[in-house]
């Protein structure tokens, strides 16, 4: 771990980066200190802003010689801190905005080259600007970056279509801590040639490496598309309708996102334009989307059948079908817009889980009912992707109820519901990383083998430990050199 007695000069940053590629300000650098969800709000002796990946490799030379610890950040969107600096004001956090170039698009290869501070909206643009698609979405893709994405194995409304960030990577140049450059920026897909070294750093959260830029896979350009929302009795019947839309389509689902009722209130409550796409009150509901790369491909007859059918069978009790743009856009500004409600409706507590997609709806009743029996100051809204098991299980406090009473139970809130994921053999991340807010969680729920050998990895990765401190793994445990689970952080609770 970073002993930084040896400290850092802001003169020999400049040397590095330029005048203009240091800020030290306290009004420059605030935007970089604090979190989006501000849990926590750091100090560091400078943010730096490289023009390359040269300066790059440099300042990490040189803060890895002084074991200075270094805190990549991209668009900090993040929802477990992981892109924020400690308290220490030593480190120094290393944004990679100015790294924002489209190095290449490769359409005969369906490949696109984009550097780490590249924004994903951008990326989205470029590969259409080439008749292409790149499929991940997100609700912050409007300033989140790339290599924010592949730090965090970033998820999204297709994973189902198309899988995590994970799927969408063909090659990486990274900036080793010693300052060393993996230029592996390879467009193959298929190369058996030893380990596949890129994997590491994907999910990583720059604990590893700063991802500077990545070769990522395109698709062929959406060219129809068929929208849906439906109200269905329960998650059981909402995952039997996404199976039956999947044989129906010929598995052209590119999105099947869960929404309560509680969703719907919150929405048309706090959000503007947001309007009740139905008209009367049902329990659950889905927004289902199809997509094609055949314009001619009639995929609102086919969405249309399946619901028609459905309805029919019992399975869907209500649907209404998107017959234009603006209708589809109220759909996913609706489903898009319940976090920004939950926020704006009081406090919340807020669990990224995720379940196989079978065992979704044992789960849901299992874990509603304990939270109607033992939070009676919180209400429950849980919503996600439920096409790929993704579900957000969210509390928020109930009108009435005392604010900050409400959230000092999150510890053993967090832990009950997380014991009860671990039950049913899921995740208690499912797309949000680990960063520095759910170090204690992994701590507990992983097994002293994989601690063992993702401790083993940082090591030798990173032997000063100067690679974003304290997240993911525990910094007192890597200096311990422990090999087993360290103490849970905080006490067991029952399970639900």
């Amino acid at each position: 771990m970073p002993d930084q007695s040896a400290g850092a000069s802001i003169e020999a940053l400049e040397e590095i980066l330029g005048a203009d590629g240091v800020l030290t300000d306290a009004v420059d650098t605030a935007p970089f200190l604090t979190d989006h969800r501000r849990l926590y709000h750091g100090q560091a002796l400078a943010v730096a802003l490289p023009r390359s990946v040269e300066q790059i490799s440099r300042l990490l030379a040189y803060c890895n010689e002084r074991h200075v610890g270094v805190v990549p950040q991209g668009g900090n969107t993040g929802y477990c801190g992981g892109a924020t600096p400690d308290e220490s004001g030593r480190e120094i956090v290393v944004s990679l905005q100015r790294l924002n170039h489209i190095r290449s698009v490769d359409s005969l290869n369906y490949s696109l080259v984009a550097e780490a501070g590249c924004i994903l909206a951008d990326v989205q643009r470029a590969a259409d600007d080439a008749e292409r698609f790149f499929p991940l979405s997100l609700g912050s893709e409007g300033t989140c970056q790339i290599g924010g994405n592949l730090s965090t194995n970033a998820g999204g409304t297709s994973v189902l279509r198309y899988g995590m960030m994970r799927d969408l990577v063909l090659g990486l140049e990274v900036v080793l801590a010693d300052g060393r450059i993996l230029s592996s920026l390879s467009a193959l897909r298929k190369d058996n040639t030893g380990y596949d070294i890129k994997s590491l750093f994907l999910g990583a959260e720059g604990t590893l490496g700063v991802i500077t830029a990545a070769s990522i896979k395109l698709f062929p350009k959406v060219r129809s598309s068929a929208t849906a929302f439906a109200a269905v009795s329960d998650v059981r019947a909402a995952i039997d309708l996404l199976a039956r839309l999947r044989e129906a389509s010929g598995d052209r689902v590119s999105s099947f996102e869960l929404i309560p009722r509680i969703g719907i209130d919150l929405t048309t409550r706090h959000i503007p334009g947001v309007t009740d796409p139905l008209g009367r009150p049902y329990s659950w509901y889905v927004l289902c989307e199809l997509t094609s790369s055949r314009a001619a491909d009639p995929l609102d007859d086919v969405i249309e059948e399946a619901l028609a059918s459905a309805l029919e069978d019992g399975l869907v009790l209500d649907a209404a079908l998107a017959r234009s743009e603006r209708e589809r856009d109220a759909l996913w500004k609706l489903r898009e817009t319940i976090p920004e409600a939950q926020r704006l409706d009081g406090a919340n507590l807020k669990h990224d889980i995720s379940i196989a997609v079978s065992a979704l709806p044992g789960f849901v009743e299992r874990a509603s009912r304990w939270v109607h029996e033992n939070v009676l100051d919180g209400r429950l809204v849980a919503y996600g992707h439920v096409g790929d098991g993704n579900l957000h299980f969210n509390l928020n406090q109930a009108p009435g109820s005392d604010r900050n009473t409400f959230l000092a139970r999150e510890a053993p809130l967090k832990r009950a519901i997380h014991d009860l994921v671990r039950e049913f053999g899921g995740s208690f991340s499912a797309e949000h990383g680990i960063g520095r807010l759910k170090v204690g969680e992994l701590e507990r729920y992983a097994s002293p083998v994989e601690l063992d050998l993702m401790r083993a990895v940082k090591r030798a990765f990173d032997p000063n430990g100067v690679l974003n401190p304290g997240k993911v793994l525990s910094s007192a445990a890597l200096r311990a050199g422990l090999t087993g689970s360290a103490e849970p952080a905080c006490a067991v609770q029952r399970s639900p």
